[in-house]
């Protein structure tokens, strides 16, 4: 299974503080762990609410609401996605995230839709749709990446 680690955000990375090198040194070896675990799919740091911006959909109608955002605490600074055996391991792993502040916190792990979560509506046709953005996906990061 795959699950999202919501990284909280707070009233430092909503003032767009990075993180000092003990933190990013701390986090880098911790990263290292979960590569080498094999489970690490994705892992990225969000700029703070002031640098975005909601859409926000009124039935028909569209309209872009810009950052910041209220109540730092309900947004996201960063996420990873994990490939794990269970949510049990997932939990294991997020006890082991370093906290070299000492600061009080919190990550949310929430599990990914996988295909046959969705049972007979994903038809296969939908299924050769996904697999085929998948793999176009697939191709133009490791283009990207060149």
């Amino acid at each position: 299974m795959r699950v999202m680690v919501i990284l909280k955000a707070d009233k430092d990375t909503e003032a767009g503080v990075l993180p000092n090198e003990k933190v990013l040194t701390e986090m880098g070896k911790f990263n290292e762990e979960l590569v080498n675990a094999g489970m690490m799919l994705a892992g990225e740091g969000l700029h703070p609410s002031s640098k975005g911006a909601r859409v926000v959909f009124a039935r028909t109608k569209r309209s872009v609401v810009r950052g910041p955002f209220a109540k730092p605490e309900d947004l996201v600074a960063g996420f990873w996605i994990w490939k794990v055996a269970s949510l049990d391991e997932a939990i294991e792993w997020a006890k082991r995230i370093p906290n070299p502040a000492g600061v009080d916190d919190e990550v949310e792990l929430r599990p990914i839709f996988e295909a046959e979560d969705f049972g007979a509506e994903f038809t296969p046709e939908l299924r050769e749709q996904e697999a085929r953005q998948r793999a176009r996906t697939e191709q133009l990061s490791q283009r990207a990446r060149s």
